[in-house]
């Protein structure tokens, strides 16, 4: 009986390595010093406030369209929901999405010990691309690799984009 259970079932899609971005200084950005992706038409640019970092749609789907999973990890407490909606009127599709509160929940849980504000490889990340150093620097303690996007770069997809290609050729995938 319990083989039947879904959560029994023997994986059967090739593994997918996962990149995930932060939300704040990375894919959201100032526009007074940050290019950015076109504001979202009246309404919803009201609803829907912060500025995308211009490529980042095409990032995203670029990656996906070679064979990453794709992933929102912030410290942030807006709502996956949100998140979800916000990024779909720019024809993206996260492949999964971990806030503060679900990191809160499935992260620190109980622990009486603070532990850092994301631990990628708690959802097999391979990559995370962040502005804090802090988070970066524990990518060799914990196991994944980090890329830091700090400053405005009109050469950071493709940027991003040979660093998930390395980390994919590093881990022989």
């Amino acid at each position: 009986m319990l083989e039947k259970l879904k959560i029994f079932k023997k994986k059967t899609e090739p593994f997918r390595m996962r990149v995930s971005f932060d939300l704040d200084e990375v894919l959201f950005v100032s526009q007074r010093t940050h290019k950015v992706e076109p504001a979202l038409p009246f309404p919803l640019n009201k609803i829907y406030i912060e500025r995308l970092r211009f490529g980042t749609p095409k990032l995203i789907n670029t990656l996906q369209k070679m064979g990453f999973d794709v992933w929102v990890y912030t410290s942030s407490f807006r709502t996956q929901k949100y998140i979800k909606h916000l990024f779909r009127f720019y024809g993206v599709k996260f492949n999964g999405i971990v806030n503060g509160q679900r990191h809160l929940k499935e992260v620190q849980g109980q622990r009486r010990e603070i532990l850092p504000q994301k631990v990628p490889p708690r959802y097999n990340i391979s990559l995370h691309v962040d502005d804090e150093t802090v988070i970066c620097s524990y990518g060799s303690q914990m196991g994944f690799e980090a890329y830091q996007l700090d400053a405005p770069d009109d050469d950071w997809v493709e940027k991003v984009i040979a660093k998930a290609e390395a980390v994919k050729k590093k881990k022989g995938l």
